[in-house]
């Protein structure tokens, strides 16, 4: 990992964060636009964090519920076709199967929060799909 980030990372977020940084998060990368770090913590649950101006892509989640509780920094959720929503820590995001949503940090902050998993009752598969990237333009327009 490199130490300069995870120390500035330590740094923004202070003792806000209870939970480790984990480790970057490579294998969704791809999905990505900035760095992000990831700490499995339970079944379904884990620790993410974004650093300033990170955010993943669009995306939509088949079969499950995502909880996101934020937990330090400042962020934002977008849902397709609303507004984006400022998100703080002690925030929670219920998001419903199905919708098209993005989530991560906002331009000048760090950002982390415990993202949760929760499968739809009767649902046998989960899966992820993910979709194109954030506009550049759409997103530096956010305060």
């Amino acid at each position: 990992m490199d130490f300069d980030l995870e120390q500035r990372a330590r740094e923004s977020l202070g003792a806000s964060s209870a939970f480790p940084l984990g480790e970057p998060n490579t294998a969704f990368a791809q999905y990505f636009i900035g760095n992000s770090f990831l700490e499995p913590l339970a079944g379904g649950v884990a620790n993410v964090t974004f650093e300033p101006g990170c955010r993943n892509n669009w995306h939509v989640h088949h079969g499950e519920r995502q909880v996101l509780v934020c937990t330090g920094g400042r962020g934002w959720y977008q849902e397709w076709g609303q507004p984006a929503q400022e998100l703080h820590a002690s925030d929670v995001v219920d998001i419903q199967p199905e919708v098209k949503h993005w989530h991560g940090a906002a331009k000048d902050s760090w950002f982390t929060h415990i993202a949760i998993a929760m499968p739809v009752k009767g649902c046998d598969e989960q899966s992820n799909e993910w979709l194109e990237p954030v506009d550049d333009e759409q997103y530096g327009k956010l305060a």
